[in-house]
């Protein structure tokens, strides 16, 4: 069982930053992708950025590409989303996501294991 818990999120104005962060629990957790989601009310979750755990290898949804930074810090398993220059569409529930190794999209939310909680963001104008 990996468990997942997130914090950081709060309210910020348009052009400020937040910093996210994952804090992960379980065995084999190294191997395993990971991601950030949100969902925006009224909206579908959309993948915002993932990386796997060992490789390093990073990607973003062209929404935040540029602005939107994940990283990870392998002492305290925790994995971060570093958010800058933030509007108002940023405003969301953003979730935390765990994928095993194996194929499939790393953008789809189906193709990921475990989740957590979720932080809200809010980005006022």
């Amino acid at each position: 069982q990996v468990q997942l818990v997130e914090s950081g999120g709060g309210l910020v104005q348009a052009g400020g930053s937040l910093r996210l962060s994952c804090a992960a629990s379980g065995r084999t957790f190294s191997s395993y992708i990971m991601g950030w989601f949100r969902q925006a009310p009224g909206k579908k979750r959309e993948f915002v950025a993932a990386f796997t755990w060992t490789g390093g290898n990073t990607n973003y949804a062209d929404s935040v590409k540029g602005r939107f930074t994940i990283s990870r810090d392998n002492a305290v398993n925790t994995v971060y989303l570093q958010m800058n220059s933030l509007k108002p569409e940023d405003t969301a529930v953003y979730y935390c996501a765990a994928r095993r190794p194996g194929s499939g999209p790393y953008y789809s939310d189906q193709v990921y294991d475990y989740w957590g909680q979720g932080t809200q963001v809010t980005v006022s104008s």
